[in-house]
């Protein structure tokens, strides 16, 4: 006889917010800071800020809520609280974008 298999949704859900996965979204997390960090550029002498993007990248673990459900799961979040970081990773109409955080998820979020 085959055996059978019934999912139990609380019970993935569980899984889901449990210290493993809360692990694992933290060591993802953490290789794309380094990504971040490795490819973030530095201004030149005259720059007062020199370097301040590149020190001040974060990870952590939050608990979010995904898409449309009420339910909150955990999710690794990886962001840099600096003022000028949207002009960093988007550009402005003088300055090229970077993408910083776009390419360390495309190259670390394994």
């Amino acid at each position: 006889m085959p055996a059978k298999f019934k999912m139990s949704k609380k019970g993935v859900g569980q899984l889901l917010n449990s210290p493993m996965i809360g692990a694992e979204m933290l060591r993802r997390a953490q290789v794309i800071k380094g990504v971040a960090e490795a490819i973030s550029p530095v201004g030149g002498p005259e720059d007062p800020h020199s370097g301040a993007y590149k020190a001040n990248w974060h990870a952590e673990v939050r608990k979010k809520q995904v898409g449309r459900s009420r339910k909150k799961r955990l999710v690794g979040v990886v962001w840099n609280p600096s003022y000028y970081s949207r002009w960093v990773e988007y550009g402005t109409e003088r300055v090229p974008a970077h993408h910083v955080l776009l390419r360390a998820a495309q190259a670390g979020g394994r």
